[in-house]
């Protein structure tokens, strides 16, 4: 085979792995891994609605508060509300090669913090960055995307 074929299949290849990149999105199921113990802690749908997209706590893993925890330092509408069924992630929208300008809950600390999505490992992880004014500082959880069933 000539060299001119090798370049020609190296092009497509680097194409279609682009386009592929391009097509990564964090819509899906994902289990949320806590940062501080490496622990899986709940199991997250993110959904997309009107381009923008949500997040909803499906089941809680581990809990220091027994298998059905409420929401208690919460402040709003969501205070003393089951985890479970709570959206805790909305308004997230595609930006470049992130997702971004939307919000974000702990409910462990009932605390709402800006976010910053990132994919990677090919789609298999997200990046999940909560913060305050600048995404330089803040904290970032790396989620594992669940088979689909």
């Amino acid at each position: 085979m000539s060299p001119r074929y090798f370049i020609l299949l190296a092009i497509a290849l680097a194409a279609c792995t682009c386009a592929f990149a391009a097509d990564l999105t964090p819509v899906g199921t994902w289990t949320t891994i806590d940062d501080a113990t490496g622990k899986p802690k709940s199991i997250v749908q993110i959904t997309e609605r009107d381009g923008k997209l949500e997040g909803k706590v499906l089941h809680v893993l581990d809990s220091e508060n027994g298998p059905h925890p409420i929401c208690k330092e919460c402040k709003d509408e969501r205070k003393d509300q089951p985890i479970e069924g709570m959206t805790i992630l909305w308004d997230v929208v595609k930006n470049g090669d992130v997702w971004d300008d939307g919000h974000i809950l702990d409910p462990h600390n009932g605390k709402t913090y800006k976010v910053k999505l990132s994919m990677a490992d090919n789609g298999q992880k997200l990046d999940v960055h909560g913060y305050i004014g600048v995404a330089l500082l803040g904290r970032s959880q790396m989620w594992e995307r669940r088979p689909e069933q």
